[in-house]
Order: structure tokens, then C-alpha cells, then sequence
């Protein structure tokens, strides 16, 4: 005997599984501690939807089409904001940037201790035996930009913080993820703190750059984001929203260090 579709019991939805409503496919997290429903919409743009547990797919799809419209405007914002950073080959002629320009790779033989990549005449060294082993590779080339970055900031880091009237802090440049920058004060408050920079950051125009250290000089003073942070930042760079612009436009089609 066929059970009326009306008198089945609701289909409770499942941790890790997909849900398809009108044409949104959603990736469900099911929590037990979790009261109610939740949408995000991830880097990539995948939509995820956070449940209790226990709760029907029916009220789940009533959920996800009564948020329709927010969903799909936060979608639309991370396309356009998506990252677009290729891949990069450890070959011959692969193309890296430093400040702004290109400089191309060039393998060269097996040396002892030629286990660090430079720059020379113009291009990006590297030795074969680094460029055969992608892991070991990458290392070499971040560890370079953290070097080269470092020295370059070491230099500019002090007219920006005298410009500020803010100490200058300590910096140092490494893996940051997908931030270009962060700052950290001192638990005492009797130092100026530690600015980290992501190593990415040395691919762009030093524009662009200045307006990263500026932003987290900033946060010296001005521990948020409210119209205290912007008004310094708008004193020492007047067109900081161009430059915001222009980051959040080239920094997406910046190498973030996958290597294939």
C-alpha cells in the first residue's frame, strides 16, 4: 500500500548533505547546540546552511526561499569580490610580481647551500632541485617574499608613522591567509605593538602597499573600524577609498601561493 505523500513522516535533514531548493543547491551543517537557522554564503561564493537538529527539510526550504533575496545579493557580492589568483608552475619563464612588476623565473643548476630563491639581472633565481619539489618550492619563494618584503617595508614603515603622529611599531611579514594586514597591541600599552603584513601584499604596487601599512597605522590609535579610524586614515592618505578600490580589485588576481 502507497503511503499519501501528505502522511509521511518529514525527512529530517542530515549533517553534510545537499539541498537543493528552486535551483540553490546548499551544503547543510547540522549542529545539536544550534536554535535556529542560519545562512552563510563562503569565500567561493557556496551557500551553507546551519540547522538544528532534528529539523525537516520542508522547514528548511520554507527557510532558505524566505531569505531568497538576501541570499542572492550576498552571493552577488562575493562573485564580484571572489578571488581570481591563478596557480603558479615552478618552469622556466612563470611569471611572479614584486612591488608591482614582473620578473620571470629562471631555473639554474644544483649548487651546495642554493636552496634560497633571488632576484638577479632581473629575474627570480631559483635551482632545479628546489623547482622539482613544488612543496619545498613554495617555501623558497614565500620565504623570499617575507625577506625582500621585510627590508622594503623596514624603510617605509617610519615617514608613515610620523606622518600619523603614531609610534612606529614592530613589523614583521608572513602567512597571513587572505589578510594583508593585522595589528596587535601590547598587553602593557606601554609599547606601540607588532603590524604583521601578509607576504602576497609585496606583489602590488607600492601605492597600494602604503595604503595597507597606513590602514593598520591607523589601528595604533584606533583599535576599529568607526569614523575615528577613517578620519586618520583620511588625514595622512586623502584618496584612501580610491585606493581601497583598487586593492580590492587587484588584490584578488594576486598569486596566494598554490603551486601546481
Amino acid at each position: 500500500m502507497t503511503v499519501p505523500a501528505e502522511d509521511r513522516a518529514p525527512q529530517a535533514l542530515r549533517d553534510d548533505s545537499l539541498l537543493t531548493v528552486d535551483g540553490l543547491a546548499l551544503r547543510v551543517h547540522v549542529n545539536a547546540r544550534r536554535r535556529r537557522f542560519a545562512l552563510t554564503v563562503e569565500a567561493d561564493a557556496a551557500l551553507t546552511l546551519h540547522a538544528p537538529e532534528g529539523r525537516s527539510e520542508s522547514d528548511a526550504e520554507d527557510f532558505v526561499r524566505a531569505h531568497r533575496t538576501w541570499l542572492m545579493s550576498r552571493r552577488a557580492l562575493r562573485e564580484r569580490v571572489r578571488p581570481l589568483s591563478p596557480p603558479k608552475r615552478l618552469v622556466e619563464g612563470e611569471v611572479f610580481r614584486y612591488l608591482g612588476r614582473i620578473y620571470r623565473l629562471a631555473l639554474v643548476g644544483d649548487e651546495p647551500g642554493n636552496d634560497r630563491v633571488r632576484l638577479a639581472a632581473g629575474r627570480l633565481i631559483m635551482s632545479h632541485e628546489l623547482a622539482e619539489d613544488a612543496a619545498r618550492g613554495r617555501v623558497a619563494l614565500v620565504d623570499w617574499y617575507c625577506r625582500t618584503g621585510h627590508a622594503w617595508v623596514t624603510g617605509r614603515l617610519q615617514p608613515w608613522a610620523a606622518r600619523m603622529s603614531v609610534p612606529e611599531p614592530m613589523v614583521d611579514v608572513r602567512d597571513l591567509g587572505s589578510r594583508w594586514g593585522t595589528y596587535r597591541p601590547e598587553e602593557d600599552g606601554r609599547e606601540p605593538g607588532r603590524m604583521s603584513l601578509g607576504w602576497p601584499l609585496f606583489q602590488l604596487p607600492m601605492h597600494l602597499i602604503d595604503y595597507v601599512i597606513a590602514h593598520e597605522l591607523a589601528h595604533v590609535r584606533v583599535p576599529g573600524h568607526d569614523a575615528r579610524f577613517w578620519r586618520l586614515v583620511r588625514q595622512a592618505l586623502p584618496e584612501y577609498k580610491e585606493r581601497r578600490m583598487e586593492l580590492d580589485d587587484l588584490g584578488r588576481r594576486m598569486w596566494m601561493g598554490e603551486i601546481v
